[in-house]
């Protein structure tokens, strides 16, 4: 699966049509355009202007601009922490916030880990740094998925919303919570299409990470849609999968009802 997933981005990077639409539509420099660093692209009309952009976060490999909404695909625990822990440091010594989202069962790990990396989480959660939420208790309250309650919930771990003065959150929510069944799956999907609008007006990192063992590859192809960037074998790219929000919605609620999207028309 991996490899695969690699394949298929590489070959759509390879395409320039590719490239240039990735621009315009979404207003991100793909990273092979061309564009001077430190600056995106946005389209208007067929020209391309240059915005300057926040200060940008090393992440696999790469760095993360204006954009900042990642899912990461990952075969191994191993390999996660590998990948990620540069990143979380990183963002300790800025001073940034830490919260990160994990399944009870590995909380002790986690922290071993991050001793591993001279992170003291005591004393960084003791200063209001850092935040180990339980996965279970923030995506299932009562047992169960609720959209609403978790779009309210970032929108509340939100830079923008956040105590302490941090100058924003890098967020880190491991997804293997997601309980089996179709249904749920596709509870998630809709989700992470509908939390781009809670990301796209803070300047937070959020890492949502994936283990390819425990998800189909029609639900990893959904997921990939629903993020503006993608971590596969070990690399952040810019992900030419990615649909608007609006758009993908459109889709996702008409495949529910067993109905065809209707295509987006101009006017």
């Amino acid at each position: 699966m991996r490899f695969d997933l690699y394949y298929v981005l590489s070959g759509q990077f390879c395409r320039t049509d590719t490239k240039v639409q990735w621009t315009r539509t979404y207003g991100v420099a793909h990273s092979s355009v061309g564009m001077m660093r430190g600056a995106t692209a946005e389209a208007s009309g067929e020209e391309l202007t240059m915005k300057t952009i926040l200060a940008p976060i090393s992440l696999a490999g790469s760095q993360l601009g204006k954009t900042r909404h990642v899912c990461a695909f990952f075969n191994s625990d191993e390999e996660e922490y590998r990948v990620l822990l540069p990143f979380i440091k990183d963002g300790f010594e800025r001073g940034d916030k830490a919260i990160h989202v994990i399944s009870p069962d590995q909380h002790r790990d986690h922290l071993q880990r991050l001793a591993g990396i001279g992170v003291d989480s005591t004393a960084v959660e003791r200063s209001g740094q850092f935040e180990l939420r339980s996965s279970t208790e923030a995506y299932l309250q009562d047992g169960r998925f609720d959209q609403d309650r978790m779009l309210q919930s970032f929108e509340q771990m939100a830079s923008g919303n956040a105590e302490g003065g941090f100058p924003l959150s890098r967020i880190v929510c491991r997804m293997d919570w997601v309980p089996d069944g179709q249904s749920h799956i596709d509870d998630l999907i809709e989700f992470e299409a509908r939390v781009n609008d809670v990301w796209c007006r803070h300047d937070d990192a959020v890492i949502c990470t994936y283990r390819l063992s425990k998800f189909g590859g029609d639900a990893v192809i959904d997921i990939m849609r629903t993020h503006p960037l993608v971590i596969v074998g070990g690399i952040l790219q810019h992900n030419p999968f990615f649909v608007p929000p609006g758009e993908f919605l459109r889709e996702i609620r008409a495949r529910r009802a067993g109905q065809p999207a209707r295509p987006v028309t101009a006017g």
